[in-house]
């Protein structure tokens, strides 16, 4: 269709005929009024997907360089398993000790269980270096999938209060997933919540608004409906950790790690590991109540 060139090369031409001279002058009004409200949308777009860029370099890098250890309460709840667990991170391995399962203090012969899979991470380097390839496993899901984020999906700026911005995702119609655990993008729509100050992620929220299948169904399947939470929290000044993930999706696929169909997690109580700890001595302070009480919590709770 033929268009006319008289200040807008978007309005076609068959808007001007039969119309007065008012009339054509009032639609190249409207015509370069929507032209900069677009201008401005492609603008913001552009914004938020530079926040998210620095928001994603400012997680890797944190990854990369910060090797903090720490001590601190994991409570953990599945259809499977119930457990509220004090952790211990050194330079060689993490030790855990529970203290309640299925919302109980243990038994005997279940704290007996659970001292034998501390010493066996204490004496076998075998289970060490077990425990070392799930982390960096987990690890490398998260960094891969971290970096395809600002690809995967389109971003938007919807506010901002009290020092935190809030973004809307939903599917990029343009991207090309490289992997099973990133077709999950394709499905996805949310929100994300950013630390303006030091463009850390806060909050990253989302539903699956379709169902994914893998190898037609037979790989697997996340039925839509689905959604997820992780929050990130400052636990000391520049220190951000993974506080909370919500996980509730019927079907099975690889997010920031692996991860079940209906998992709730919560850690907090965090507080810095002595340095040059060893594990013997991480094993010590968790059998002997030091943990729990540098941690302020009581033995049972």
């Amino acid at each position: 269709m033929q268009t006319k060139h008289s200040g807008t090369d978007s309005v076609p031409s068959f808007w001007f005929s039969h119309r007065s001279g008012s009339q054509a002058a009032g639609l190249i009004v409207l015509a370069a009024f929507l032209l900069v409200i677009s201008a401005s949308a492609r603008a913001q777009s552009a914004a938020a997907h530079k926040l998210v860029k620095d928001v994603i370099y400012n997680e890797l890098n944190a990854n990369h360089t910060d090797h903090t250890k720490w001590m601190y309460r994991d409570a953990y709840k599945s259809p499977a398993k119930d457990t509220v667990q004090l952790k211990v991170n050194t330079a060689e391995a993490t030790l855990s000790k529970t203290i309640l399962m299925n919302g109980q203090p243990l038994t005997p012969e279940e704290q007996q269980q659970d001292r034998v899979k501390m010493d066996s991470l204490v004496n076998d380097p075998g289970a060490r270096t077990r425990q070392h390839k799930n982390s960096t496993h987990d690890d490398q899901q998260a960094i891969s999938l971290m970096k395809m984020m600002s690809s995967g999906f389109l971003w938007t700026e919807t506010g901002e209060f009290n020092g935190e911005i809030t973004l809307h995702f939903k599917p990029n119609p343009a991207f090309q997933p490289p992997t099973y655990a990133s077709r999950v993008y394709a499905a996805m729509a949310g929100e994300m919540v950013v630390d303006a100050a030091q463009k850390r992620l806060k909050m990253l929220s989302g539903t699956l608004t379709k169902t994914v299948e893998f190898g037609w169904g037979l790989l697997g399947k996340l039925r839509a409906g689905g959604t997820f939470q992780v929050i990130q929290s400052q636990i000391a000044p520049g220190e951000w950790q993974i506080t909370q993930t919500h996980v509730h999706i019927v079907g099975r696929a690889l997010f920031f790690k692996d991860i079940g169909d209906q998992e709730e997690e919560e850690t907090s109580h965090y507080k810095r590991t002595p340095p040059g700890l060893t594990l013997t001595q991480a094993a010590q302070m968790l059998n002997d109540g030091t943990v729990a009480r540098e941690l302020g919590i009581a033995p049972a709770k």
